[in-house]
């Protein structure tokens, strides 16, 4: 057995420190680079959402009907709302509230005297052009609530959730879209609706637009109505505009099963002003 000598442990020694101290930093210098790789990506992530513009929409109206999908909800609806909107990436990203107060028949409202309705609904939603389509999701919450005025107290309606998904074209003639709402939060039969839009230019600040939908309840398999709608959007001043409209609303259901039972024929008619900042 050869024994060291005590040069000889020292040098050992001092050899298993470096080797430590190699070690040490080479795995400082990975972890440095780790990190730096990390704070490069979260600050393109940042600087990307930084350096996207967002647009903004304030908007309020009036309309003689509160009509939902085929349905009259009440009458003389008075509505407010914000939408924020800005693209990330090739995404289209938008959110907004909107607000409304309407007069409620007794069958939406219960058995109180009460007539006054408010309705909140927040709504967040993504597209991508694919190409051949443009793909959106979509996440939409109803927050409803009557007031009873003879018993001195909030009431409360079935609050809801829906996502959507849906595809839309430009077909030359006019835009296609085909939206599926899925209820997380109460149950919406499935609604599905097939839309045709077409906006004509009349003049450098006078804008007609042409909508038609039809609405179908996919857990049932027939359709609700039909409606056709026409406004004008008069720029009036920059970033601003008004805009009446007409809607006429045929009734296609009146499953006893479903929202539609009863539903009839409706026009609705009422203006909205937007400003865009």
């Amino acid at each position: 057995m050869i024994v060291p000598t005590r040069s000889e442990l020292v040098v050992n020694l001092d050899k298993v420190r470096m080797q430590a101290a190699t070690e040490n930093q080479h795995n400082t210098m990975q972890n440095y680079c780790k990190t730096i790789g990390a704070l490069a990506a979260v600050s393109a992530l940042v600087a990307g959402i930084a350096q996207a513009e967002v647009e903004y929409t304030l908007h309020t109206g009036y309309s003689n009907e509160y009509l939902f999908r085929g349905v009259n909800q009440g009458n003389n609806l008075i509505e407010t709302g914000l939408d924020a909107a800005t693209e990330v990436n090739g995404i289209a990203l938008s959110a907004g509230a909107w607000y409304a107060n309407y007069q409620a028949p007794r069958s939406l409202a219960g058995p109180s005297v009460t007539h006054n309705a408010n309705e909140l609904d927040l709504y967040v939603s993504a597209s991508k052009d694919l190409g051949f389509a443009t793909a959106s999701l979509g996440y939409i919450y109803y927050q409803n609530s009557f007031d009873q005025l003879t018993e001195g107290s909030l009431g409360k309606a079935a609050d809801a959730q829906e996502v959507s998904i849906g595809l839309s074209r430009d077909l030359g003639f006019a835009n296609a879209s085909l939206t599926y709402f899925g209820q997380i939060e109460g149950d919406s039969n499935g609604y599905s609706e097939l839309a045709l839009t077409r906006g004509i230019e009349l003049s450098p600040c006078l804008n007609l637009n042409l909508a038609a939908n039809l609405g179908y309840l996919a857990d049932k398999g027939q359709a609700t109505a039909l409606t056709l709608k026409a406004s004008l959007d008069y720029g009036f001043a920059e970033h601003a505009k008004l805009s009446p409209f007409i809607a006429q609303s045929f009734s296609l259901s009146d499953d006893r099963d479903t929202v539609y039972f009863g539903s009839e024929n409706e026009t609705v008619v009422g203006s909205m002003i937007s400003v865009g900042f």
